[in-house]
């Protein structure tokens, strides 16, 4: 059958699994040995030139091309194939959405078309450097974790930013983040940094991820009035301060650092969530300091000295009426209970950065 011209095509390489798959219901079909070299292995997707979202997701796609028919193009995923390289993009002005999660990307290029690009997921590349960003000014959300950038740069030009991914790369200082007065979440989980430094202009903040660097102290967050979420576990700190201003924090997890007493909380009337899990707390008058956070739910606290008192639990729900999680288990009927064994759960992870939808 002969192929519209006008239809727009893309290839990808057709597995013997996808051969298998085409004999739903029957045997597949036996093995054969693989075709000689000059014989065409891929099959043909055949496109709607008025789509507007297209998913080529788990294709072993090594090349974008065949997508200018595309004009009314808004939405294009390519997670989990073998691209090398950004290109074929030019004619897609429309493009709203492009994720490119999973590539074997090594240089951001080739994206000034993208002038309508709201968000942007480069996560699981070979990216060395924040590059090519520079006509995207409604960008809104970036994700960049799991690469080798070794230096934040090239963000703070673009107005609407909202999120910023950098978790799991090289990064060794917090800088060139002036300016970005809309962002309202910044992931740097799993890099190098060791100071808490540079978010002044961060007015809007909301989520602030630190969790597994080599920060020693809490410092330099007095702007940060906005902000109600703090990750900030596996680091080296080793005293609770200097976040004074943070009254309408919800969640603060300190998990996994050198805390020996919970103290300078008391003015989050906000807060619901506190993780202190693998820190040095050995006495009950912590406990009682937090009586005046009267909304607090959830507390993880195992693993600390405190936690190896027979009446652990019961002392928790008696001293702070309101929990209703105590590390992993529900509180039940007012008092919790001790399970049979200790579940050695730690809380959850924060996001390196949610995943583009």
């Amino acid at each position: 059958m002969a192929e519209n011209q006008d239809t727009p095509t893309y290839k990808n390489e057709k597995t013997n699994e996808d051969q298998a798959m085409d004999h739903e219901g029957s045997p597949p079909p036996p093995v054969t040995p693989p075709p000689p070299a000059d014989v065409d292995t891929q099959e043909i997707i055949i496109v709607n030139e008025n789509t507007e979202e297209l998913d080529l997701n788990h294709g072993r796609i090594g090349k974008i091309e065949n997508l200018e028919p595309l004009k009314n193009l808004e939405r294009l995923y390519l997670r989990w194939n073998l691209i090398k390289k950004i290109e074929g993009l030019d004619t897609l002005q429309t493009l709203v959405e492009l994720e490119l999660y999973d590539n074997q990307i090594v240089v951001i290029e080739n994206l000034d078309n993208l002038v309508n690009l709201e968000i942007l997921d480069l996560s699981f590349n070979r990216i060395k450097e924040i590059t090519g960003l520079g006509n995207l000014l409604k960008l809104k959300k970036l994700f960049l974790s799991s690469n080798k950038i070794n230096e934040i740069k090239n963000v703070n030009h673009l107005p609407k930013l909202e999120l910023l991914e950098l978790g799991d790369n090289r990064i060794r200082e917090i800088k060139n983040l002036n300016g970005l007065k809309t962002l309202k979440q910044l992931y740097l989980g799993k890099n190098k940094i060791t100071k808490v430094q540079n978010l002044e202009d961060l007015t809007d903040l909301e989520i602030l991820v630190l969790q597994s660097n080599r920060i020693t102290k809490i410092e330099n967050l007095h702007e940060l009035t906005a902000l109600e979420q703090l990750y900030i576990s596996e680091n080296g700190i080793s005293v609770i301060e200097n976040l004074d201003n943070q009254i309408k924090l919800q969640t603060l997890d300190l998990a996994m650092n050198r805390i020996t007493v919970i103290e300078n909380l008391r003015h989050m009337s906000d807060l619901e969530e506190l993780w202190l899990n693998d820190n040095q707390i050995s006495e009950w008058s912590s406990i009682e300091y937090l009586k005046d956070n009267k909304k607090i739910a959830t507390i993880y606290l195992e693993r600390n000295p405190i936690a190896s008192d027979p009446a652990y639990r019961r002392k928790l729900k008696l001293c702070l009426p309101s929990l209703q999680q105590i590390d992993a288990t529900l509180c039940s009927q007012g008092i919790s209970r001790t399970p049979p064994s200790e579940h050695n759960v730690q809380p959850q992870d924060p996001p390196q950065g949610p995943a583009a939808p």
